[in-house]
């Protein structure tokens, strides 16, 4: 008979909460932090240079603090198409109006676009979504510099509202002006992680890795229908993607949302690339101190799919309640995962994937963990790239990271199942290999004595890809 937990399994689902004014200053990112939040997402659409740099020094005092290792997500605005200055700043519409649209303000009786890219390729015919797609039209006339559009429901039209074109194929920058320089300084600071928006091809997301190179991680937010059908090139080419289901769920039919998530999930799962899902997980927590039963059951299917991390935006960012949002979706998380885990009735396989040597291990010591009923998997992992391939399995088994350094633990902390830890020592690095777990290396929920370890590691300290070793180790007296 297998030994009963002796601790609570950590929570393996992660959880990306963004700072705002609400939240970024260093008692509150420490109150975040030690309510369940293991990523923090600063938005570069909002606040100045100056403002993330003082986030992200909190940040980083709050990690040392704890002893944590925290990642920083820097998210780009990307080419958000806005309206311009509307004369009087609004123009009340009705069903059947037609609305002439032109690049330039100041043009009497026309709606100012400035985005010169919409006009070379808008065509009859196709949709415009404005304000969240609260505000439909379709293309009926379309002119030199110019296009009129009907509009299907009564609505107000105002000054600098979003506009989506899901129909048309844009020639946009994917990196704006602005992008560049909010990369540079993202750089400069040291994140972890670079959020790039409205991604529509793989090309995209290389032209923002020439740009990074091998100074933070990428994520390709998936937010428009192109993306969704482009997503085994992007996956190739990105660290992992977002399910933004926040502008996905304007351009795309939104009866067509879930299954969208869930293929989305699956895909990036099945390419072993974290995936983490966003928008609206707990909207009504940013006036309520409970999310509703909707929301519950939300963040619950996102745990079930074993999506990586979920994340709170407005919730934490601008809420009244961000600390009890952090701590909702954590509650949530946990409770669906302690159920899936119970529900269990004999042993299930890990997902098995083995195209190399060190895929072999990372499949092999899921199976074994399992099988063994061991308290945790411990990959000693000089590139993170060994515990990606462990979490791949989605094993129930908890996952120890050891790391060599906080720049390959903090990206880490977005990965499902994944606790970081660091080390920099050869000799206790080497006892690990020969079956014995130093104490300083065993997370107080994790490695527990008298239950078997599983361990992996490469037959070389120091090689990165060189993962070839699997042990069962006990922790040492």
């Amino acid at each position: 008979m297998p030994l009963a937990n002796t601790k609570p399994q950590p929570r393996q689902t992660k959880i990306v909460a963004t700072l705002g004014p609400a939240s970024n200053t260093a008692d509150k990112i420490k109150a975040l932090a030690q309510s369940g939040a293991n990523v923090f997402r600063m938005n570069f659409s909002h606040g100045s240079h100056e403002d993330h740099a003082k986030v992200h020094a909190a940040i980083r005092e709050v990690e040392a603090q704890l002893g944590l290792s925290i990642a920083i997500l820097a998210d780009l605005q990307g080419p958000k198409l806005r309206l311009g200055q509307i004369a009087g700043g609004a123009q009340p519409v009705d069903v059947g109006d037609v609305v002439w649209f032109c690049p330039r303000d100041g043009v009497t009786d026309t709606i100012p676009l400035p985005h010169a890219e919409v006009f070379e390729t808008i065509a009859v015919g196709q949709l415009i979504l404005v304000d969240d797609g609260r505000i439909r039209l379709k293309v009926v006339e379309v002119g030199d510099q110019v296009f009129a559009a009907e509009v299907l429901n009564k609505a107000t039209l105002r000054d600098r509202k979003g506009v989506n074109f899901p129909d048309t194929p844009l020639n946009v920058q994917a990196i704006t002006g602005k992008d560049y320089k909010d990369l540079m300084c993202a750089l400069e600071l040291g994140v972890d992680w670079i959020a790039m928006s409205f991604v529509q091809r793989a090309d995209d997301v290389a032209r923002l890795r020439a740009l990074v190179g091998t100074q933070a991680k990428i994520i390709a937010k998936i937010e428009k229908p192109v993306a969704v059908t482009n997503i085994d090139t992007i996956l190739q080419e990105t660290d992992a993607i977002m399910v933004a289901r926040g502008d996905l769920g304007v351009e795309c039919d939104w009866f067509e949302l879930p299954a969208i998530q869930a293929s989305l999930v699956a895909k990036a799962r099945a390419q072993g690339k974290p995936v983490v899902v966003a928008t609206q997980m707990l909207e009504s927590m940013i006036v309520a101190p409970l999310p509703t039963r909707a929301e519950t059951s939300d963040v619950s299917n996102a745990v079930v799919q074993k999506a990586d991390a979920v994340m709170l935006s407005a919730e934490s960012a601008a809420g009244e309640y961000p600390v009890e949002a952090v701590k909702a979706m954590a509650a949530i998380a946990s409770a669906t995962e302690t159920a899936g885990r119970s529900d269990k009735s004999t042993l299930e396989t890990p997902f098995i994937d083995a195209p190399d040597d060190s895929g072999s291990i990372a499949s092999a010591a899921g199976v074994l963990a399992e099988l063994r009923d061991a308290c945790c998997i411990a990959t000693y992992t000089e590139t993170g790239a060994t515990a990606l391939r462990v979490s791949k399995t989605r094993s129930d088994v908890p996952i120890v990271a050891v790391c060599p350094s906080q720049n390959v633990a903090r990206p880490l902390s977005l990965v499902w199942g994944v606790t970081p830890v660091i080390n920099t020592n050869t000799q206790e690095f080497t006892a690990s290999r020969d079956g014995r777990i130093p104490p300083k290396l065993a997370p107080d929920t994790l490695i527990q004595p008298n239950r078997p370890v599983v361990v992996t590691s490469g037959s070389t300290h120091g090689q990165a890809g060189g993962t070839d070793s699997l042990k069962i180790a006990y922790l040492s007296d």
